[in-house]
């Protein structure tokens, strides 16, 4: 089996050059091919907002170290993960009523009144990222088939040449957590917070355990 390129937990970024660019923090996958097309660096002293990092920028990804190409540009001309976007709740062509005054209307003696409010209004946040992809936390849920919650993902292994992920590390316990390396397609569905797997708990504990 051959992996060339892994994305675990908190493991730093940094450009060609060295310079720390902060952590991962998700693995943006598409659940249905489970193509890896970017991945989301955490904001911190160089983001001042977390960034989403195409997966042909990465050069090499290690165990704690994701190094960015040469050529990787710009960084901070990457987009946002997330852009919040301002919406009224109003229907469109809606109009305040307006009321005329009664006749013998004094507006020295009527009461102050506060203006009627203006328009309400939603917030409705998006994530660029590639439609049909999912953003994948580092530390996310792993449920087996019986719906139990069995340990949390630690890492994701990819090919290279592909950009295909290949097998899942997940990590069972706190203290002196055993690690199991599963088959990405093992995986059934596959949220933002969790992944669900089609075997059982006692599958996973056949397994043999992956090396610290």
């Amino acid at each position: 089996m051959e992996i060339n390129l892994q994305f675990k937990q908190n493991a730093g970024v940094f450009t060609a050059t060295g310079e720390a660019v902060g952590h991962i923090d998700r693995v943006v996958v598409d659940p249905h091919t489970n193509i890896v097309t970017h991945i989301v660096v955490e904001k911190g002293f160089f983001f001042k907002e977390d960034k989403v990092v195409p997966i042909d920028l990465v050069a090499e990804a290690t165990e704690d170290r994701i190094e960015l190409r040469e050529d990787a540009g710009n960084l901070h001309s990457l987009p946002p993960f997330e852009e919040k976007h301002y919406l009224t709740a109003e229907p469109e062509g809606h109009e305040p009523l307006v009321m005329s005054a009664p006749l013998g209307y004094s507006p020295m003696a009527a009461p102050a009144e506060e203006p009627p409010p203006g328009p309400r209004l939603i917030t409705q946040t998006e994530q660029n990222i590639p439609t049909g992809t999912i953003a994948l936390k580092e530390g996310a849920k792993i449920i087996t088939a019986e719906g139990k919650e069995v340990g949390h993902l630690e890492r994701v292994f990819t090919d290279s040449t592909a950009h295909r992920a290949t097998h899942l590390v997940i990590a069972q316990g706190l203290l002196a957590p055993k690690r199991r390396l599963i088959p990405i397609t093992w995986a059934n569905i596959v949220d933002e917070d969790e992944v669900h797997l089609a075997v059982k708990e006692s599958t996973l504990a056949w397994l043999r355990t992956y090396p610290n």
